[in-house]
């Protein structure tokens, strides 16, 4: 973890959780759709929690935005630790109003989220993680019972988190029997469903349940879902806040295509295509090797540099 890391998670806490009231003000109105040059979607509320994340993080710390300038690698390929953000990850859930979309606060450190931060605000939950207090999750009326802490002193604001969160991965995730998958509400690809064929092939039975935004690598990190397979294209800010939480939950983040954790500050921001585990493989629930395979021999896209 970064020296300091306490002021680093409460200032990621409050600056979600302000953000998250700025994307409500609009989600409340009859806001309008813009489109980018990839035709994805952009609204008010992308731009002004991205305001928000950028006045409150950015100060010390260099931060990259999906909704900001990305700074080219030759000016980033030596940030030691630097914020990187989705202001509104799921903007298309967010269009939809199915309530599933999150603010993304990640920090990274030499290509590694070592502090993660998801907070779902339509639902009132919020994930966070880091190294020296694992995953955790806040929710309803504990969330609504810290939120002055929070804006606080960032001390007082760690102590009131972790005083109303609760420890991720959720206990009673063990008897559960059936293998878990989820998979995005917005995005399924073929590779996606041939891997679903595969794996039910391989395990017999198994529940798939979609799910938007970063709260798939939430449902990891509860242990309410055992696998998140993602072959089509996603950004480093989409996946590095809810990678931490996941990986702070005894879960594994893995790139396909390389078979190690997912690296950030690549010389492309795009990633490759991953598998997110969860930590009941480590009960025996599933054989990672196997699951890796099949993900490997469905892999058909091109590549990009890493470094």
């Amino acid at each position: 973890m970064p020296e300091h890391w306490e002021n680093h998670l409460g200032d990621a806490l409050a600056a979600s959780l302000l953000a998250g009231d700025a994307i409500m003000e609009v989600y409340r109105s009859d806001f309008a759709v813009d489109y980018k040059d990839d035709r994805s979607p952009l609204t008010e509320a992308d731009r002004r929690a991205h305001g928000i994340l950028s006045a409150r993080l950015g100060g010390r710390l260099p931060l990259m935005s999906e909704e900001g300038r990305n700074a080219p690698y030759d000016e980033r390929k030596d940030w030691e630790l630097y914020w990187l953000v989705d202001p509104l990850d799921g903007t298309k859930e967010f269009v939809k109003r199915s309530d599933e979309f999150t603010v993304n606060v990640a920090l990274i450190q030499r290509g590694r989220p070592v502090l993660g931060v998801v907070y779902l605000p339509a639902k009132r939950d919020l994930y966070f993680g880091a190294a020296a207090i694992g995953a955790r999750h806040i929710g309803g009326a504990d969330l609504g019972g810290v939120r002055g802490e929070i804006g606080a002193e960032p001390h007082a604001a760690i102590a009131a988190a972790l005083d109303r969160s609760v420890r991720l991965p959720l206990g009673n995730s063990e008897d559960r029997r059936a293998m878990k998958i989820v998979q995005s509400s917005s995005h399924a690809s073929r590779e996606e469903s041939e891997f679903l064929s595969g794996l039910q092939e391989y395990c017999g039975e198994i529940e798939i349940t979609p799910a938007g935004s970063s709260l798939k690598f939430c449902r990891i990190a509860e242990g309410s879902a055992d696998l998140y397979p993602r072959f089509g294209p996603t950004m480093e800010w989409d996946t590095a806040a809810g990678h931490c939480v996941a990986e702070q939950g005894g879960a594994e983040v893995v790139d396909i295509r390389e078979g190690s954790p997912l690296g950030y500050n690549k010389v492309s921001l795009r990633n490759g295509p991953f598998v997110a585990i969860g930590s009941r493989f480590r009960t025996g629930i599933g054989d990672r090797e196997a699951v890796l395979r099949l993900a490997a021999a469905l892999d058909t896209g091109p590549r990009t540099p890493i470094r």
